[in-house]
């Protein structure tokens, strides 16, 4: 059965009659025919009683009258889904992004495209780099964002921003009083970091290793899953950590936190993507929303 074959016998059903639905239809009347002769053939059915030169439709017709006008108006629908969609006015996206990325640097972004394009909804999950480069490469998230770098082969990896990373302490700690903190004392003090597997852990210990500090002689008394918490626990104790600029900024205004001077490398943020996979006519719009 052909979406083709459904319009032609609604035609008929509706004029009652084959030649005008032909008509109307442009096609022959015999094609015409042979559309309604091959339903009931297959089926082995009568959807129309021949009465004289007109034809008027079975109560078998008239019950797959009501299906078949169903199954275009279905078939309707997903052609003005397909339109929607080439035109924006629909869609979806499945973003991951690790936390710093999510809720600092994406948030404004995402504002600004739902404005331009309200129809597109976005589904937004948080994890740490690992977790976000995972589901990229299982076609759980369209697009990853990430501020570590990723190593698999069937993602692309793009730079696109970055931010700074910085040596933060609470204002009881003795470092508030230095002037500049070297890189041996950094194994005197506790610090809580982020959990192994997030790009801040892992760019602050490939930093320690440039400077002949191996992470393992950090005493670590904290690992935290989220940046509000690591910050947290740093202004409310005597611990330092390495944490992105982005994060602390209020708190540094505030006077909540004191930032050590230790020259700590930028690091680079990442656009992820599948590389066997088409990007959707929304993703397109949403790196071009992003300048990307």
């Amino acid at each position: 059965m052909t979406l083709e074959q459904l319009r032609i016998f609604i035609a008929v059903a509706d004029r009652q009659h084959v030649t005008q639905a032909a008509s109307e239809l442009n096609l022959t009347q015999s094609s015409t025919s042979a559309a309604i002769a091959a339903l009931e053939a297959r089926y082995g059915i009568k959807l129309f009683d021949r009465i004289g030169r007109g034809i008027v439709l079975t109560q078998t017709g008239r019950d797959f009258l009501v299906e078949a006008r169903a199954v275009i108006g279905r078939a309707k629908d997903a052609v003005q889904v397909l339109n929607d969609l080439a035109g924006l006015k629909r869609g979806s996206l499945a973003v991951a992004a690790s936390q710093t990325v999510a809720n600092y640097w994406l948030p404004p972004r995402l504002q600004a495209f739902r404005q331009a394009h309200p129809g597109i909804d976005i589904h937004v999950s948080i994890a740490n780099t690992e977790q976000v480069a995972q589901a990229v490469h299982d076609g759980a998230a369209d697009l990853g964002f990430v501020e570590g770098t990723v190593a698999d082969p069937l993602l692309a990896a793009r730079q696109i921003d970055g931010d700074e990373l910085v040596v933060v302490v609470g204002m009881g700690h003795p470092w508030t009083t230095q002037k500049r903190v070297t890189a041996k004392q950094l194994v005197t003090t506790g610090w809580v970091l982020r959990e192994p597997g997030s790009g801040t852990r892992a760019m602050f210990e490939a930093a320690l290793k440039r400077l002949g500090v191996k992470p393992s002689q950090l005493r670590v008394v904290l690992e935290l899953p989220s940046n509000e918490a690591v910050r947290a626990a740093v202004e409310s104790g005597d611990c330092a950590t390495a944490i992105s600029d982005l994060v602390v900024a209020r708190s540094l205004e505030a006077g909540a936190l004191h930032r050590v001077t230790f020259d700590l490398p930028r690091r680079a943020f990442y656009l992820l993507r599948h590389k066997q996979r088409h990007p959707s006519k929304a993703e397109t719009a949403l790196l071009e929303a992003f300048g990307l």
